[in-house]
Order: C-alpha cells, then structure tokens, then sequence
C-alpha cells in the first residue's frame, strides 16, 4: 500500500492535474467515476508498473522475513550410568554454578569397590614392610652361608695341605668327607642368595606393580563413585526438574532434565530469508529487528554469518531414494545476526519470534571512481527505497502489540 501512495504521486497524481488544469476537466463531469479509467489511464498504468518494479526492488534488495527467532542450545542432563536416584539437591526451577550436584544415584556398590580397592593399596603397604624384613632375614641367612662355606674350604685346604706334606696322615675319607661338606653349604650358599635376590625382586618390582594395580583399582572405584554424582556442566539454570529421589534413570532411553546455559540465546538472532535473495545476502550488511517479547523497540543488528547450505536439501543415506516432492515447502538461507550496540537483546526473551530486515548498502560501489554517473545514480535509488522497509518494520513494531493482543482472537 505505501509503494502504491509513493508511485501514485509521481504518476496518477500529475496525470489528473495535466487534465484537471491544462485541458480544464472537471471532477465529476468529465472525469467521473465511469470514466476515470479512461481519462487516468496512462497514470494508473505507469503507477503499476512502477509500484510492482518498486516492490520488487525493494524485497529483493531489502529482504525482509518474519522467521527470525532466538535459539538458544540447551544441555541435557544425562548420568553415565544406570541407576536409581537417592537425592535431588535442586528444585523444579533453579540456577546452578558449574559443578553444583545436580542429584545422587544410589553409589552403595561403588561405595564398596571403593572401600576393597582402599583395603587393597593397605594390603600391599603390609606385603611391602614384610618382604622388606624378608630381605634382612635373607641377608642374615647369606651371611651365615658364607661363613659356613668359608669354614668348610679352610678345613678342607688344612687337611689337603697336611696330606701333601705327609702323605697318609690324613684318611682319604675325611678329605672326600670336607669335599662333600664343602658342597653342600655351597648350594646353601646359592639358595641364600636367590632368596635374597626374590626378596629384592619382590621388593623392587613386584609388589610396586600390585600397589600400582590397586591404586589404579581405587582411582576407577572412585571414578565410578563420582559418576553417581550428576553435576552441572556449565554456569546456568535447571528448568523443568520433575526427577524425585527413588526415579530410575537410563541414560540410553532420555535425559533426567535440560540445563539452559548461562546468556543463552542473548547473543545472535536467527533468521530465515528467501532462496531468491540469496545472491544479496552478505556478512556485514546492517540490519534491524523487532521481537514480540520487546515491542515497540528497533534493535540494530549486523549480519554475522551466512550458511552456505540451506537445510531443506539435506538428506541420510537409507533404504530408499529422496523424491524431490516430499520437500513441500522450499527452505530459507540461514543468517545470524548480532547486535551492533552492546547490550542491543537484553529485555529479549530467548525464543522470542521476531521480523528482521536486512539492507544492502553499495556505498563503496558508488564512491568507486570506474562507476559511472547513470550506475551511480541507480545504486543511490536502491540504496534510498531502503526507508521504505524502515518505515514498514516500525509499522509493523508499533502494531505487533495490537495484532497479538487484539487481533489473535484474543
């Protein structure tokens, strides 16, 4: 309708003043409401085209869209493990610090795993004072080997010396007698030996590696024990919290709850544009919006980011082949948008439905010196019908409140 105001003043409005006071026709008796197509023909021609070239221009290079929305990504709150619930420390609505305990799984087993794997490392501490004493036992008993083995040689020497320097003196007996004397507290000597060494294995390497498993044991009995213990991964609020102290939750089935993080959906808008205007549709173009939950208000915002795909032509690989008409509705160009002022969404509320308008600006084309006068010209008339969006979405802002409150059946 304002397109149509604009152009009828240029074309419908000069046409009636040429004939009303240059060819002298009067209102209501040449120009009748029967003749007035006749007589007004070439303004009302001319003002439609022009109104349909001037809508056209004006949406594909200022588009506009009402599917504009706050996302904001939420956090389900999922244990690791099966169980049943013991205690709940937040209430239906409540914020929650990262690490705050959310609820309490049923943790008796994990309580006791924990409590063997303690009993455990203390059993391999008493293993490890006792095969210390086993060292110094063994030590002792090398020691006396030795001795005996250094008792047995010295006799054995005496008696063979005593032989050679006369012989017969000493019976062959008592020399094969030492020999085998000699022998034997040898072998004592070498089990003396490979006691020790097992000891100092033990010691050294054995026990230190059954501590090590035992330990590894309590740190997995204590990761268990802690997985009973369901807290909040990030800064936010618990909203919906219906889960009670005896609930079984399955992480596998669905969520005991949702976490909205902190300053969602306070940071970038959402909005869905045409296919058509895809091509004008660029990262730093100005923008405004206004949202139903903030009337009355006009937040500039810039285009942060533009998705190159659009999500109506995505597809999974399955069983059957994709027929094109399944996709009944054509899909939109996803564009985020930020505020250009800090502090540009606060009073938003996160999911609020908004209208956005985006406007394309060729400034840097128009001061460029190899732009001729006639393109300059034609990009100043694009860049100017811009104002008519401004003024459709303030419009549109200054009737949002009456046409949720008033005409929604309300």
């Amino acid at each position: 309708m304002l397109e149509i105001i604009l152009c009828s003043l240029v074309t419908i409005l000069p046409d009636y003043l040429y004939r009303r006071y240059r060819q002298g026709k009067r209102l209501g008796r040449e120009i009748t409401l029967f003749s007035v197509w006749f007589e007004l023909r070439f303004g009302i021609i001319t003002c439609f085209m022009l109104a349909i070239a001037l809508i056209t221009m004006i949406f594909y290079f200022h588009p506009s869209t009402t599917s504009a929305t706050l996302y904001y990504r939420t956090v389900p709150i999922v244990p690791e493990t099966t169980g049943r619930v013991a205690e709940v420390h937040v209430e239906f609505s409540a914020p929650v610090k990262r690490g705050d305990v959310i609820f309490r799984l049923d943790n008796s087993r994990q309580q006791a795993a924990l409590r063997t794997a303690t009993a455990k490392i203390a059993e391999v501490d008493a293993a490890m004072l006792s095969a210390q004493a086993d060292i110094m036992k063994a030590e002792g008993q090398l020691q006396e080997a030795k001795g005996s083995v250094q008792q047995a040689s010295d006799e054995l020497d005496v008696k063979r010396e005593l032989q050679k320097r006369n012989p017969g003196i000493v019976p062959q007996r008592d020399i094969e007698k030492l020999e085998v004397t000699l022998a034997g507290r040898q072998g004592s000597l070498d089990a003396a030996t490979a006691s020790k060494q097992a000891a100092m294995v033990r010691v050294s390497a054995l026990l230190p590696a059954e501590k090590a498993s035992a330990e590894a044991a309590l740190a997995e009995a204590q990761v268990d024990l802690d997985k009973t213990y369901i807290r909040a991964g990030v800064d936010g609020r618990v909203e919906q919290f219906g889960l009670r102290p005896g609930d079984v939750v399955n992480p596998m089935i669905r969520s005991a709850g949702i976490l909205i993080p902190e300053g969602a959906g306070r940071r970038s808008l959402a909005a869905g544009f045409g296919q058509i205007e895809g091509q004008v549709m660029k990262v730093g173009m100005v923008a405004e919006a206004t949202c139903i939950s903030k009337p009355w208000t006009i937040i500039p915002m810039v285009i942060t980011s533009v998705q190159d795909y659009i999500a109506a032509g995505q597809f999974r690989g399955g069983e059957q082949l994709v027929d094109t008409q399944q996709s009944v509705r054509p899909g939109t160009i996803l564009v985020l948008m930020e505020p250009i002022f800090k502090g540009g969404l606060e009073g938003v509320t996160p999911g609020s439905s908004c209208i956005a308008n985006a406007y394309t600006s060729n400034h840097d084309r128009i001061a460029a010196k190899e732009t001729g006068a006639f393109k300059g010209f034609a990009l100043h008339v694009v860049d100017a019908v811009g104002i008519v969006h401004a003024m459709l979405l303030r419009i549109q802002a200054l009737l949002l409140p009456i046409k949720t409150l008033v005409l929604s059946g309300h």
